[in-house]
């Protein structure tokens, strides 16, 4: 059993930010480590950096180990910032009200580096490599001594008979089985003997850190199977630096950083282990989680008894361990959500009402059947019924009539409006309501236009463009294609063609005919490949189109491509979202790929700017007018860094729009797919989705998603298509309504879509002041690093 109180109290840096938050640091017996909460993502990066500099202050010389990936984008940027500044009036009354000496500037130079973890083989040089990612940001960008520093880089191990890994491994490919066996072949022997090495490296590596004392101050975040560093769901805790392989979970996360799944399945990683973070019992040992998404595995690991299956419970019994995260990875932490109601200036019914919404569903009662018991039963609908207005007969009928609003708001007819459909990504639209666009295109006095504000390049993989361009080199050795070719077909200003390429592959949906979508595609892409390369003709694109497969050949997955290459690889995207919404007669000049600049590849991308990123949206509401626009909400900044800079980008353009036309309808429609999902309290249209509506979904992304019907990129929570994951939460979504409303309710609807639903759209309307609301507090903290 955990002593009750093993935990030194908050540093100064920890208060400040416990008061801001009118939480407190640890809900014992509940908590098994203090916990210190911000409300969104930017400030999460704030807090860690200002303990980070707070702590180095009195640890000029510690030794440090500090995270890899996009969670440590804030952290790094108000790392940089704070130091750059440190003279300024600004910083100073800054750092004098979080308790930081202001007349010791912490200099980074001294500190010992200890990297977390890297994948095994890689090369070090690779820019997708950690090691690479500490070289930029932590000794080149902080200033960390290289000499200090203790890194993983495979090609420092001797490995046998002077071997490169590539050599020893020339698929890439690590058979950790081969430890235990005799291998027959001669390549066999050798692999064995590397992977010996490899873990003669390892040892090594942990008496090293065991030389320094222990690393002193650890930053890392928590992966989606609950792993610290690459230490896996059921990880000992009393493991140490070793060659290891991961699960799926793990291999979804770092596919983005790999060059797609495929590649991350076959990746071993070294990592230093649970007992390697542990052994230093003094250290400063802080794990940050950000948003909805992470809010199951932080509440296991803040809440229940340390267990293999629990990594970070490791840390239970370390006085300066915490967790630092944000609102959204807080809502299941019991007594957080308990204090908050209990506390909370004005409760609104709003926060009433979601705490009794997820009594019911958890209790599997609906709504009107709850009783004064099951309330008072639970911490935090106790609170909120004694702090409420209204009875609870009150509150119960107030939920039902709510719920059926939204309902209703969900099957009302939608006319003379004029939608313009913003998203980050290619298929974030329909991921998100392409259940309610197809009952909103059904009218003609509606108008519809798709803006997509990235090239999306990122999504698409070496592969999938070097078999596109092969069946288009096919194609050009057909009759069709010679005949076509004499008809200016291919000419950049040949709109109609353009929305000729799509037909033609429709027709090959419609017909089940394989060849008729490579005539389509290879079309569209020959297209593209004369406007990116003009100065290439029909007769010698060939050669250019066996260039780009060489070229392609000596990239290794997940290397971030030339420009030109990225908007080929951005164009094939375009061409996938200009298919779905084909599919309901709107025409390619309704479909705007805005390519905004700040999407550059880069793991942290740029801040929007309004003459690069913001006026080329405006300017696109200028013309069409639209009376209400729609966007991915994310109100944490903790989704994908792509979501929040377009909600910034959006948010700025739309208030440019009303400063000049201030008499035009306008309002806001949020949405949410695979990333960040709604509360039923947050959301105010619900569209009911039938199996039908399901079967739209799931065939159009199979057709027009070409480059991710085999999810080379998927999410940690489904190993499958993007389309399934979303189809699996509106199912959720439905079925939880099933039990707050009741089965009755569904199935002796008078309502036929009703009836039939089998899932839920949730969507959020918004009047202007509310949006500028939710985005402004996300704009406040992040330009306060400009």
């Amino acid at each position: 059993m955990m002593k009750k109180n093993i935990f030194n109290p908050p540093s100064p840096v920890e208060s400040y930010f416990l008061n801001r938050s009118k939480q407190d640091f640890r809900y014992a017996p509940d908590e098994k480590i203090p916990v210190v909460q911000v409300n969104n993502f930017p400030l999460l990066g704030q807090l860690t950096a200002l303990r980070f500099l707070e702590w180095v202050q009195s640890n000029p010389e510690g030794v440090i180990s500090l995270p890899t990936g996009k969670t440590p984008e804030y952290f790094i940027r108000y790392v940089e910032h704070y130091l750059a500044s440190w003279e300024q009036q600004q910083t100073q009354a800054l750092l004098e009200r979080v308790g930081i000496q202001h007349s010791n500037k912490p200099s980074l130079h001294n500190l010992q580096f200890v990297q977390i973890d890297e994948f095994f083989p890689i090369a070090p040089t690779q820019h997708n490599s950690f090691y690479d990612y500490v070289m930029k940001y932590y000794i080149q960008g902080f200033g960390v001594s290289a000499d200090r520093a203790q890194l993983i880089d495979a090609t420092t191990i001797n490995f046998p008979r002077g071997r490169t890994f590539q050599e020893v491994f020339p698929d890439m490919v690590v058979d950790l089985g081969l430890r235990f066996s005799q291998p027959k072949t001669t390549q066999g022997r050798l692999q064995k003997e590397a992977i010996e090495r490899v873990d003669e490296f390892c040892t090594n590596y942990e008496c090293r850190i065991r030389e320094k004392g222990g690393i002193g101050f650890f930053l890392g975040g928590i992966g989606p199977d609950g792993h610290i560093a690459f230490n896996v769901r059921g990880s000992d805790y009393f493991s140490t630096t070793r060659l290891t392989p991961t699960n799926f979970e793990t291999q979804a996360a770092a596919a983005s950083d790999l060059g797609g799944i495929e590649v991350s399945q076959k990746r071993l990683v070294i990592t230093i282990g649970l007992q390697t973070i542990t052994y230093n019992p003094e250290a400063t040992s802080l794990i940050f989680a950000a948003g909805e998404a992470k809010a199951g595995i932080v509440a296991a690991a803040v809440q229940e008894d340390p267990a293999n299956i629990h990594p970070a419970g490791a840390l239970h019994t370390m006085p300066n361990a915490r967790f630092y995260i944000t609102s959204g990875a807080a809502v299941f932490l019991e007594r957080r959500q308990e204090h908050q109601v209990s506390s909370t200036a004005k409760l609104s019914n709003d926060l009433v009402d979601q705490h009794m919404l997820t009594l019911s569903m958890q209790t599997r009662t609906p709504i009107q059947e709850i009783t004064e018991k099951q309330v008072i039963g639970n911490g935090v609908t106790a609170a909120a019924l004694t702090r409420s207005k209204n009875t609870l007969p009150e509150i119960k009928q107030r939920i039902f009539d709510s719920l059926v609003a939204k309902l209703d708001h969900g099957l009302a007819r939608v006319q003379d409006e004029v939608f313009f459909h913003t998203a980050p990504h290619h298929d974030d639209i329909m991921l998100g309501y392409l259940a309610h666009i197809v009952h909103l295109v059904r009218t003609p006095r509606n108008q519809h236009h798709f803006a997509y504000m990235t090239s999306g390049f990122n999504a698409v993989t070496n592969e999938f463009v070097k078999d596109q361009i092969q069946h288009a080199l096919e194609y050009m050795q057909t009759n069709q294609y010679l005949r076509l070719k004499t008809e200016d077909y291919f000419d950049a200003a040949n709109e109609m063609g353009a929305q000729r390429d799509i037909y033609t592959y429709l027709d090959g949906v419609a017909n089940h005919s394989r060849t008729h979508k490579y005539k389509g595609s290879s079309r569209r892409l020959i297209r593209n490949l004369l406007i990116l390369f003009p100065d290439y003709d029909l007769d010698s694109l060939p050669d250019k189109m066996q260039e780009l497969i060489d070229y392609l050949d000596t990239r290794f997955p997940g290397q971030k491509d030339d420009p030109l290459m990225q908007e080929f690889k951005g164009r094939i995207r375009e061409w996938e979202a200009d298919l779905v919404w084909a599919h309901y007669g709107t025409p390619i000049k309704n479909v705007h790929h805005l390519r905004l600049g700040f999407y550059k590849g880069d793991i942290f991308t740029e801040d929007p700017t309004i003459d690069r990123d913001v006026q080329p949206i405006l300017e696109y509401m200028e013309r069409i007018k639209p009376t209400v626009v729609t966007l991915a909400l994310d109100p944490e900044a903790s989704g994908p860094d792509t979501h929040y800079k377009v909600l910034q980008a959006v948010a700025e353009a739309i208030r440019l729009y009303k400063e000049k036309y201030p008499k035009a309808p306008l309002r806001v429609w949020g949405y949410r797919n695979v990333w960040f999902k709604f509360q039923p309290t947050d959301a105010n249209i619900f569209v009911p989705v039938s199996l039908n509506s399901m079967a739209i979904m799931r065939e159009t992304f199979r057709h027009c998603f070409q480059s991710q019907v085999d999810a080379p990129f998927p999410s940690f929570e489904y190993n499958g298509p993007f389309s399934e994951l979303a189809q699996a939460i509106q199912v959720q979504q439905h079925q939880d309504m099933k039990r707050v409303l009741g089965r009755d309710f569904w199935y002796g609807n008078e309502h036929p879509r009703i009836r039939a639903a089998k899932g839920l759209v949730y969507i959020k309307e918004m009047e202007l002041e509310e949006f500028y609301t939710r985005a402004t507090e996300l704009q406040k903290v992040t330009e306060s690093l400009g």
